[in-house]
């Protein structure tokens, strides 16, 4: 039983850590692009050429990291999401869930996530906890917000503060136009290859449209919990 246990926390930590670097492989590429001298047209043409091909590694690379994860995990049964809680529905496993999240630091979407990792979050009185990526925490929030207000979310794919200027949509009804897309609903998709300050700024555009202050979506990251714990 020891034995099994053991592997099965070893199996989880290497799929999270597969997770981390698809994260700070996305942290890096801003980095790097915030780096470079736009205003230098040589060093301007260069990081765009760099981008290109990193981008096009990346996916790629994210493509396999996806594969090998969802193959990992069915062999296995090690789930990373299994670790997961929240208040759902019932007022008392919510309100433990938020009095242990009420322990650690909160941090607002004011902030800059780069190499830090999510823990969990509150929003709307709702806690949740247990979470190990950005995209996870997206994906909860986008379902939650989904479930408060079906219509005006599903309003998100034409909306125009989720179109950029040449026509890319960051929610659409389709696989097709989105990088690296995560299903929401049967007919409901969102774009998720975004580093977690990408997040944090879709995030908030999502919350705004909604007409939710940013200061109710607090978030705990993972790095303040294993602080704490150390103490």
């Amino acid at each position: 039983m020891k034995v099994r246990l053991f592997m099965n926390q070893r199996t989880r930590n290497i799929l999270e850590d597969l997770e981390a670097v698809r994260e700070n492989l996305l942290a890096l590429s801003d980095d790097i692009w915030q780096s470079i001298d736009h205003n230098d047209p040589d060093s301007l043409e260069e990081g765009v050429a760099f981008k290109r091909t990193y981008n096009e590694k990346l996916a790629a690379f994210d493509l396999l990291a996806t594969d090998l994860s969802v193959l990992v995990q069915q062999f296995t049964s090690v789930n990373l999401a299994a670790e997961e809680k929240t208040g759902g529905d019932c007022e008392s496993e919510n309100q433990r869930i938020i009095q242990e999240l009420d322990r650690e630091v909160p941090h607002r979407l004011d902030e800059d996530f780069t190499w830090k990792r999510p823990h969990g979050f509150i929003l709307l009185g709702r806690g949740t906890t247990g979470i190990t990526t950005w995209k996870r925490l997206f994906e909860l929030v986008c379902l939650q917000l989904l479930a408060h207000d079906r219509n005006k979310f599903r309003s998100l794919v034409n909306h125009p503060d989720f179109v950029s200027k040449r026509g890319h949509h960051s929610f659409s009804h389709t696989r097709d136009p989105l990088r690296s897309a995560l299903q929401l609903e049967t007919d409901l998709f969102t774009e998720i290859n975004l580093s977690a300050n990408s997040i944090r700024d879709i995030t908030r555009r999502v919350l705004d449209v909604f007409g939710i202050p940013v200061p109710d979506l607090q978030i705990f990251l993972r790095e303040d919990r294993d602080a704490q714990g150390g103490e």
